[in-house]
C-alpha cells in the first residue's frame, strides 16, 4: 500500500485557502498512485482556531467544507483533520476529528480522545472527548487512527495530569495492525528528540508500524515544525520529513509482513540538528507566517543598538522577509558607545538592510527640561533611564505608523523574565521575535550563524564579544544589576520551564541569595509581560498564553515580605 504523509501549512480561518491546499493534495496523490493520503489535524480550519469555534456560522462553514472534501475523493483514501458536529444532544458542540474518506464517501470518523488543557492547549474548552476506539478498515486493512495528543499518552515533558486511557494500546488490542496519528503538534527546542522517542516507543512496544503526519507553519505565537515520521513494527525509523516547510514523504507499506520502505527522496541522516539551527529556523518561519497570515504589514522596522539581541532579530527578519523589506534605525544618545552606531552600520551593511540614524539626545534633553521643575532635588535614576527607551520606542512607532511597517520587538527571554526592560519603550512592537530565547542562547545562535549558516562573519565579532549593556547611564553594564547570564538563565530554566521550587533550585548548588533575587524579580514583573507583544514560542514554557500567572494575588506577596529583608527595593521599575 502506497501511503503519503503530507505536512501542509494551513491558515486559521482561511477555509477557502485551506480547501485549495487539501484538494490539490488529493488530486496530486491520485495522479501519483497513492492509495492512502494522510493530512494533519484540523487541516480544514487550522489549529488552534480558539473562539472562532464559538461562532455558529464558522462551524457550519467547516462542516460544509468537510462534505466538499469527502465528495472530492477518488480511489485514493484520505484521512484529514477537521471539526465535526456532536449530535448526541449532550456535552460540547463538536469533536476534533480525523475523517477517513474514499470514492466520494465517508468511511469513518475518529474523535480525539485525550484533550489537552495544559500550557498553550485548551481543547476541552471546545471539544467533546471521543470515547470509542475501533480500528478503521481502509483498503481492507485495519488501521488504528489517533489524533495528536492521543499518541502522547502520559508522555509529555511536564506531566500536568495522568490519562487513564491509552488510545494506541486500546486500538492494538482491538485488532489494529498499524497506527496512524494526524497532528498539529507545536514546536519547542526539545520536541524533535522527545517526539521521535515517544513515537518510537509506541511502535516498538506495540509491535506495529506507525505513521505520523504533523502540521507545519506558524499560527501567531505557535510554530509547527512538521517533522513527519514513519516507523516499522520494530520501532526503527524509516522516514523523516523536512522541518519547517511543507513536505511529502511516500511510504510503501506491505500489510502482509508489515514492511515499511521509503519511496521518496528523504534525508538519509536521521540525526537531530543542533538546537541553534532548529530555534533559528522556527523563528524565521514564525516571523514570515505572522506577517503573511495576519496581513498586518509586508515590511518590518526595528531598532539596532549595536547589541546582540537586535542583531539576531535583524538577521531573522532578513531571512524571513528579504533585506528589501527590513528597515533599521540606530538612535544614539549621550550614553551610547561608539560601537552602538558603528557595529549597527557594519551589521546592516553585511545583511544589505537599510539603516537610518536618528540621534535622541536633543529629544531626551527636552524631556528633562520639561520635567526639571518636577524632578528638582532628585538624582538621575530609573525614570531618566527609561525616558531614553521610551523616546526610542516612540520614534520607532511613529515610523511604523507613517509607512506601514510592523515594529519588531528585540527583547530576549532573560530580560523579559526579570523585568529588565521598559514598558512603552523597548517593549514596544507588534511581534516579539526572541522573547522565548534566553540571552545565552542568543549568543549561541549568533555564533552558529557565523560559523555554520553563513560560514563568514555576518554578525560583527565586536557585537559577539562586547559586554551587554542597556547604555542608559554612564558606563552601564547588565552585570551591574543582574547575575551573569549563565547563572541567570540556569535559574530561569529551572523556575519557569521545569517549574522547580526555590529549595529544588538550591539543591543544584546555586547561591540562595542569587536565587531569591531572581525569583522575586520574575514574580514582581508579571504586569510587564501582560502588556508585552505576542512572542514566538520555542521552549516548553514560554511567556504568553501558556503561562497564566495572576497579577492580583498573595502567594508572591508572602514571598516578597520574606525576601524584602534581603532586598529592600527593586531597580527594575517600569
Amino acid at each position: 500500500m502506497r501511503i503519503r504523509l503530507e505536512q501542509l501549512n494551513p491558515t486559521i480561518g482561511d477555509l477557502s485557502g485551506n480547501k485549495e491546499l487539501i484538494l490539490s493534495s488529493i488530486e496530486k496523490a491520485g495522479e501519483d498512485g497513492i492509495e492512502l493520503l494522510l493530512l494533519p489535524e484540523l487541516m480544514t480550519c487550522g489549529y488552534p482556531p480558539m473562539d472562532l469555534l464559538e461562532r455558529e456560522v464558522f462551524r457550519e462553514s467547516v462542516y460544509k467544507l468537510n462534505r466538499e472534501i469527502v465528495s472530492a475523493t477518488g480511489e485514493t483514501a484520505v484521512i484529514f483533520g477537521s471539526i465535526t458536529e456532536n449530535l448526541s444532544g449532550v456535552g460540547r458542540k463538536m469533536y476534533n476529528s480525523a475523517i477517513a474518506a474514499q470514492r466520494g464517501e465517508e468511511i469513518n470518523r475518529v474523535h480525539k480522545a485525550l484533550l489537552p488543557t495544559y500550557d498553550v492547549f485548551d481543547d476541552l474548552r471546545y471539544f467533546e472527548p471521543g470515547n470509542e476506539f475501533e480500528p478503521v478498515i481502509i483498503n481492507g486493512f485495519p488501521f488504528g487512527i489517533t489524533v495528536c495528543e492521543d499518541i502522547w499518552f502520559n508522555d509529555n515533558e511536564i506531566q500536568y495530569h495522568i490519562y487513564d486511557k491509552n488510545p494506541a494500546e486500546i486500538l492494538a488490542d482491538k485488532g489494529a495492525k498499524a497506527l496512524i496519528n494526524i497532528s498539529a503538534s507545536p514546536f519547542n527546542k526539545n520536541k524533535p528528540v522527545s517526539r521521535k522517542n515517544m513515537l518510537q516507543k509506541h511502535a516498538k512496544n506495540l509491535g506495529l508500524p506507525l505513521f505520523y503526519v504533523n502540521s507545519v507553519g506558524a499560527q501567531t505565537e505557535l510554530v509547527f515544525d512538521g517533522d513527519s515520521l514513519a516507523f516499522d513494527g520494530a520501532g526503527t525509523m524509516k522516514a523523516r520529513s523536512k522541518r519547517f516547510e511543507p513536505d511529502v514523504v511516500d511510504i510503501n507499506f506491505n500489510p502482509q509482513n508489515n514492511e515499511v520502505k521509503v519511496l521518496t527522496d528523504v534525508a538519509a541522516n536521521f540525526d537531530n540538528p543542533p538546537k541553534e539551527e532548529v530555534i533559528f529556523k522556527a523563528l524565521v518561519l514564525g516571523v514570515r507566517d505572522y506577517l503573511e497570515k495576519s496581513g498586518a504589514a509586508k515590511k518590518v522596522i526595528l531598532g539596532l543598538s549595536g547589541g546582540i539581541d537586535s542583531a539576531l532579530t535583524c538577521v531573522i527578519a532578513k531571512e524571513a522577509l528579504g533585506a528589501e523589506n527590513v528597515k533599521t534605525v540606530t538612535m544614539p544618545s549621550e550614553f551610547s558607545s561608539e560601537g552602538s552606531v558603528s557595529d549597527s552600520e557594519k551589521l546592516a551593511q553585511n545583511l544589505g538592510v537599510e539603516l537610518i540614524e536618528i540621534p535622541i539626545r536633543g529629544i531626551f534633553d527636552a524631556f528633562k527640561d520639561a520635567l526639571g521643575p518636577h524632578f528638582e532635588g532628585t538624582d538621575f535614576g530609573v525614570a531618566e533611564e527609561n525616558l531614553q527607551s521610551r523616546t526610542r520606542g516612540g520614534l520607532l512607532m511613529a515610523l511604523a505608523n507613517k509607512f506601514g511597517y510592523m515594529l519588531l520587538n528585540t527583547g530576549n527571554k532573560s530580560e523579559m523574565a526579570v523585568g529588565y526592560c521598559t514598558l512603552y519603550g523597548d517593549m514596544a512592537g507588534g511581534l516579539s521575535v526572541i522573547s522565548d530565547v534566553y540571552k545565552t542562547e542568543v549568543f549561541d545562535i549568533c555564533r552558529w550563524l557565523n560559523k555554520e549558516y553563513y560560514k563568514k562573519e555576518v554578525i560583527p565579532e565586536s557585537i559577539l564579544t562586547k559586554e551587554p549593556s542597556a547604555e542608559l547611564r554612564p558606563n552601564q553594564k547588565d552585570s551591574d544589576s543582574l547575575p551573569d547570564y549563565g547563572t541567570l538563565d540556569t535559574i530561569l530554566t529551572y523556575y519557569i520551564e521545569e517549574q522547580l521550587s526555590r529549595e529544588q533550585i538550591i539543591n543544584h548548588g546555586i547561591d540562595p541569595e542569587v536565587i531569591d533575587k531572581v525569583l522575586r524579580l520574575v514574580d514582581m514583573n508579571e504586569y510587564k509581560r501582560y502588556q508585552a507583544p505576542p512572542g514566538l514560542k520555542v521552549s516548553a514554557k514560554a511567556f504568553g498564553t501558556g503561562r497564566r500567572w495572576p497579577l492580583a494575588q498573595q502567594w508572591t506577596g508572602q514571598e516578597k515580605r520574606m525576601l524584602d529583608k534581603i532586598f529592600k527595593s527593586s531597580s527594575f521599575n517600569a
